[in-house]
């Protein structure tokens, strides 16, 4: 007999072009961390997905309590004790959210009778174990990101799961976030329940995690107690090579003034009387805890959200933006930061999504669209940002997390943007893609152009921006030289009342 929860071993699969899992083999006790690490594109989510229904293993099996189990379903799954909280929510955002925790379970005799005062109390009794303060009633589209995320926690808590998966579970999250959500995590782990943590920040695998397994290129790598590993040996395992640096050398120099915001005020959102500059070839961060005004910014300047008042000057001439489509001709480019939701074109392929934005440049004779220059540029985007994919024509949807994102990233490097507007641009990527964008964004530093990036990652502000503006309340609080600054400073103008 053996003293494991959960057993996979020796799991396969593969998708048209590409062997997603080879022989993979996982165990993880009964009241343990196991985090689970490697590059986007390793195989970690489609390991889970495969353990939680959504995908069909090619070869091998999974053991769940001593009992070998083979899910049709997520639903399957999770009557059957495993959850997964994912890293892009999949929420009915038009319902409440006690009505998303308990989809496909109501209490009552659904679907005659549904008893929400039953609901109401039973999303309460989570919550308040959880110590989560969000009203049940509350209609999912109107919470944050981070919100949403603590429902879908709710939600796998709710199933008394044996397992629960947790992909990505911080990458929207500030870092009192981040601690509450610890707190619960741990409180689950000493219930005896089986954590699987998934995550490319480092800082967190070594604080929380009890075992660490790391993947690559669809094989297990590695699998050794947390205690006996460092941030620099996890890495070395992730990429198959030694990554001395985290960051590249910020050699940039930002000139002159080119553009400024004076007075920027929202119509109905939280974004309040915000001025700041912005120099040629200079990086700015944007920091701030969640709903302090960074999204919005970046959404006001990009036509994406309705002005009440303000001057956006560029070149020391006054511009409107207004929508999207005036803000790209002025020279603009937006990355958002819900990838999913208002990134990716999930049914199109991956050239047709990287080409999207700068569709008009296409057209020959005005009737019809080159295929070979927009396969070209695709292939362009492919190389330079090292998108794993097994072909242009490859749906995106099938790509890793990180993958997507630096698809769209390749999409708006080919408008040739004069400043790019960066929400989260790093969110889901792991250690070493990362280190291919920050050194994408000091190259296009370097050629003159001007970068916003919004981050809540106050390190990555730190080690790769020239400045930083720190938001709250919708108010700009404070403009700092990056070099000349420290956490602890950003996070007290942050919470700073105004």
């Amino acid at each position: 007999m053996n003293n494991y929860l959960l057993q996979i071993i020796q799991v396969s699969k593969s998708f048209p072009g590409v062997k997603a899992l080879d022989n993979v083999s996982l165990n993880v006790r009964p009241g343990t961390i196991h985090s689970l690490m490697g590059e986007n594109g390793a195989g970690k989510s489609t390991l889970m997905k495969c353990l939680f229904g959504i995908y069909t293993t090619d070869e091998g099996e999974y053991i769940l309590d001593g009992k070998k189990v083979l899910f049709a379903s997520p639903k399957q799954a999770m009557e059957n004790g495993v959850s997964m909280v994912h890293q892009e929510l999949n929420q009915v955002h038009t319902r409440s959210v006690m009505e998303n925790i308990w989809l496909g379970r109501f209490p009552g005799l659904p679907p005659v009778y549904v008893s929400h005062k039953k609901m109401y109390q039973n999303t309460l009794e989570i919550f308040n174990k959880l110590d989560i303060s969000i009203d049940p009633k509350s209609i999912i589209k109107t919470l944050s990101v981070s919100q949403r995320q603590m429902v879908e926690i709710a939600k796998a808590v709710s199933h008394n799961s044996k397992i629960i998966v947790f992909d990505e579970p911080t990458s929207s999250l500030t870092e009192v976030e981040v601690e509450h959500l610890f707190r619960i995590i741990r409180n689950l782990r000493d219930q005896g329940c089986g954590i699987i943590y998934i995550s490319h920040r480092m800082s967190e695998i070594l604080r929380i995690s009890d075992d660490v397994s790391v993947m690559r290129d669809g094989k297990m790598v590695n699998t050794s107690p947390a205690n006996a590993l460092t941030t620099d040996k996890i890495i070395t395992m992730m990429v198959g090579r030694e990554l001395n640096n985290v960051f590249p050398p910020k050699d940039n120099v930002p000139g002159e003034v080119v553009f400024s915001v004076e007075g920027l005020t929202a119509q109905y959102r939280n974004l309040k009387d915000v001025s700041f500059k912005l120099r040629k070839g200079e990086i700015l961060g944007v920091a701030g805890l969640v709903g302090s005004g960074r999204t919005e910014t970046l959404e006001g300047l990009f036509g994406l959200l309705t002005l009440k008042s303000g001057k956006i000057n560029k070149n020391g001439v006054e511009i409107k933006t207004g929508k999207p489509s005036r803000a790209k001709k002025h020279g603009f480019a937006m990355l958002t930061e819900e990838r999913r939701a208002t990134g990716i074109f999930g049914i199109l392929n991956v050239r047709d999504n990287i080409v999207v934005a700068n569709i008009k440049k296409y057209k020959r004779m005005n009737f019809y669209i080159s295929s070979k220059k927009m396969s070209s540029d695709a292939d362009w985007a492919i190389n330079a940002l090292r998108i794993k994919t097994p072909s242009q024509r490859t749906l995106i949807r099938s790509l890793s997390g990180g993958n997507q994102q630096k698809a769209i990233f390749g999409r708006w490097m080919l408008t040739n943007p004069d400043i790019l507007l960066l929400d989260e641009p790093t969110r889901g990527i792991d250690v070493g893609a990362k280190y291919e964008i920050y050194q994408l964004m000091i190259d296009l530093a370097k050629q003159g152009n001007s970068i916003i990036m919004v981050s809540s990652e106050l390190e990555e502000l730190l080690g790769i921006c020239d400045r930083i503006i720190v938001m709250s309340g919708g108010f700009l609080t404070g403009d700092l030289d990056a070099k000349a600054t420290n956490q602890e400073e950003i996070m007290t103008l942050a919470a700073k009342c105004v």
